[in-house]
């Protein structure tokens, strides 16, 4: 398939700015918080942070996985991380008016733990200064290590684990490091439900040259390792040195991914062509896990902050 000279219509964004996102940055860089937005040029950038809500990233801004789909810088940290982040984050994050925050991280295969014991003490600090706050974390695959997921989630007792497959299997080799695969993803996501996880989550990214039914078969595969949330987006290639886009997938096949997910028994699926992983993540959570009691918290939180949009 040869790809248009320009990308359609629904692919195209507004570019960042306004009050709100202009205070987030400048709050960010005050407290020095990386974020994923900016680090891994997230096309959301601008609604995201208008709206009050962004995706901090733990454990520096080097990542010692290369893979081919990735902006994120690479490299080796040589154990290097910050001890007091854990308690900085979560005094920083005690001064923004959020409801819901995704905390991920960068791979840190140089650490012995991969990082797990220091954000499970991030989520504990964040919990500490804003216990109202609803943490996701969104992790890499601890080097296939069960202990280190086990630590996040018993310790950390994140309100959402996420865990990214990325790609169908057929393409994990293509698009992901060699460290990477989807056996390795799907044993993360079923060890963090095993270990007690309150809700899993995870992403898929289309237009990479999959098949619809090689998206569908990784969805059956997904909720057979017990997964609760699904993102589905377009992949868009951050630089000419990454992977190419195979093709720009339609709106209406992305409205059948959403469908058959919720028909497989997934509580929340949200598929569009700029969906990302932590794209309305606290509006996912609200909308589609809680109810009962739970979705009237809900409701209260999003009177109160005005990072969220509620639709119970």
């Amino acid at each position: 398939m040869t790809l248009p000279a320009k990308k359609p219509d629904w692919l195209r964004v507004r570019m960042p700015g306004g009050e709100r996102y202009n205070d987030l940055k400048e709050t960010f860089r005050r407290l020095d918080l990386h974020t994923v937005c900016e680090e891994a040029r997230c096309p959301n950038i601008g609604e995201c942070w208008r709206e009050g809500t962004a995706t901090i990233m733990i454990l520096g801004d080097m990542c010692t996985r290369g893979c081919n789909f990735c902006a994120v810088k690479t490299g080796n940290p040589r154990g290097a991380y910050d001890p007091r982040e854990p308690e900085n984050t979560g005094r920083a994050l005690s001064e923004l008016d959020l409801a819901y925050v995704v905390l991920t991280m960068v791979d840190r295969d140089d650490l012995i733990d991969g990082g797990a014991r220091h954000v499970a003490e991030t989520v504990q600090r964040i919990k500490h200064y804003s216990p109202e706050l609803l943490v996701e974390t969104l992790v890499g695959d601890f080097a296939h290590a069960r202990a280190d997921v086990e630590t996040v989630v018993v310790e950390g007792r994140p309100d959402v684990f996420a865990h990214n497959v990325e790609v169908v299997p057929s393409l994990q080799k293509r698009m992901r490091d060699a460290r990477c695969s989807w056996d390795r993803s799907t044993d993360v996501l079923k060890w963090a439900r095993e270990a007690g996880a309150n809700v899993t989550k995870s992403s898929l990214m289309v237009g990479c040259g999959e098949t619809e039914a090689e998206v569908i078969d990784a969805m059956k595969s997904l909720r057979d390792a017990g997964v609760d949330v699904l993102t589905v987006g377009q992949y868009l290639r951050p630089t000419p040195k990454h992977a190419d886009v195979m093709r720009y997938v339609e709106p209406s096949e992305f409205d059948r991914y959403r469908e058959e997910g919720l028909l497989m028994g997934f509580k929340h699926v949200s598929s569009g062509p700029l969906v990302r992983s932590s794209y309305r993540a606290a509006e996912a959570f609200l909308r589609g896990i809680l109810r009962g009691k739970e979705a009237a918290i809900a409701d209260q939180y999003g009177k109160k902050h005005r990072s969220l949009k509620v639709v119970t």
